[in-house]
């Protein structure tokens, strides 16, 4: 196995990590990353097989767990009840009774408002250059999971933040700083569901939340603390990604000159872009696989991205192409863990493409667009555009 050296926060691999991941992939399907002190996985079959694999898993061993700082507990006690961190079989329980909630008929339901949402933002577009980002890729997941939730969109801009400062802890070269400003929004978004769940108890309405209240199986149903957590997750996860992923998406669009929306367009932007670049799994207990002997509690990184740049599954797997057939890749992540969100944010991308090309074809970028520094995600800084 070959060991690199690759700084996440450097300015070069933050602007273009795919160089790293080819040379890490080209000695095999595991490397060591030196930055890390860990395992990391690149090629689309080790990946695929590492999701899936039920010797490993998103919890540390319990033998393994570190004791949880004082100044970060507000944090760690929301993930001590999301569905993200949990294994079966917790996971199973909370995963069920989410998705009887998170139904595709709710989703679909949803198409109409978000082309009228698409069309307002694409209205109030300025005539000189501006931003993308926050004037329409930021908007249109929060808006619709606001909408979806029950939550108030007035509200939008404070998820944001809160959303912001929590997935810093996911971040290369975190900080005290960061730390702080995690545990302070995750107490105060926390807050806020916990009294907005109540309100609902007291006065259900035709929303996901009161449906989420209601839902129940052979008599189980979530606490509010797994209410909690649960929205919050699909209020940050729902942000996070789908804004990183129609930002990137549009971004590659317009560097191919690319306008016609087709489903298996969206599927390559999310195969050659994705918002998501690295998905930590532990060892449960001691196997070997693709050449390496695994110990129980070992850390190992799916680099999700390299996964989707692997040319023994696509031809020219560096090169764009709107019109490739599409092959399942793990931009949504895979095994028991596939996002549960991902028919929404494939309905959010594919009406969001279609409608800001149709009404903006002369879209095109007004400067070099910028990624931000947020390893483990990829997403834009900035996105310049001229309509």
């Amino acid at each position: 196995m070959q060991s690199l050296a690759q700084s996440p926060t450097d300015p070069d691999f933050v602007q273009n990590p795919y160089p790293f991941y080819d040379r890490a992939r080209a000695g095999g399907d595991l490397f060591f990353w030196q930055d890390y002190d860990l395992i990391c996985a690149t090629s689309h079959e080790a990946v695929h097989a590492l999701l899936r694999d039920r010797r490993m898993g998103r919890e540390c061993p319990p033998e393994l767990t570190m004791p949880i700082p004082e100044h970060l507990a507000p944090f760690y006690a929301l993930e001590a009840n999301s569905m993200l961190e949990a294994e079966p079989p917790r996971h199973t329980r909370l995963r069920r009774l989410v998705t009887r909630s998170f139904t595709s008929a709710r989703i679909v339901a949803l198409a109409p408002q978000i082309r009228t949402l698409v069309r307002e933002l694409i209205d109030a577009f300025p005539d000189e250059p501006f931003d993308l980002i926050p004037a329409f890729a930021s908007r249109i997941p929060v808006t619709v999971i606001c909408r979806l939730l029950g939550v108030p969109e007035q509200m939008a801009d404070q998820f944001l933040a809160w959303s912001h400062d929590m997935v810093g802890m996911y971040q290369a070269g975190r900080t005290r700083a960061m730390e702080d400003a995690a545990a302070q929004a995750a107490d105060e978004f926390a807050s806020f569901i916990r009294a907005h769940i109540e309100s609902r108890r007291s006065d259900p309405k035709c929303d996901l939340l009161s449906h989420l209240i209601a839902a129940e199986e052979e008599g189980d149903q979530l606490t509010t603390d797994e209410l909690v957590s649960t929205c919050i997750l699909l209020l940050n996860a729902g942000h996070e990604a789908t804004v990183h992923s129609i930002g990137n998406a549009v971004k590659t669009l317009l560097e191919h000159d690319t306008r016609k929306i087709t489903p298996d367009t969206v599927e390559e932007c999310l195969r050659f872009d994705p918002p998501l670049h690295m998905f930590i799994r532990y060892a449960y207990e001691d196997f070997s696989a693709f050449g390496h002997d695994f110990k129980r509690g070992d850390r190992v990184g799916l680099l999700l991205a390299a996964a989707g740049r692997d040319p023994s599954t696509w031809s020219e797997p560096n090169r764009f192409d709107a019109t490739r057939e599409a092959v399942p890749h793990h931009a949504f992540g895979g095994g028991i863990h596939f996002c549960v969100g991902a028919p929404l944010a494939r309905l959010e991308i594919t009406l969001a493409l279609e409608i800001l090309f149709a009404r903006c074809p002369g879209l095109q970028l007004a400067e070099p667009p910028s990624y931000a520094d947020s390893y483990h995600f990829h997403g834009l800084a900035r996105l310049m555009v001229n309509r």
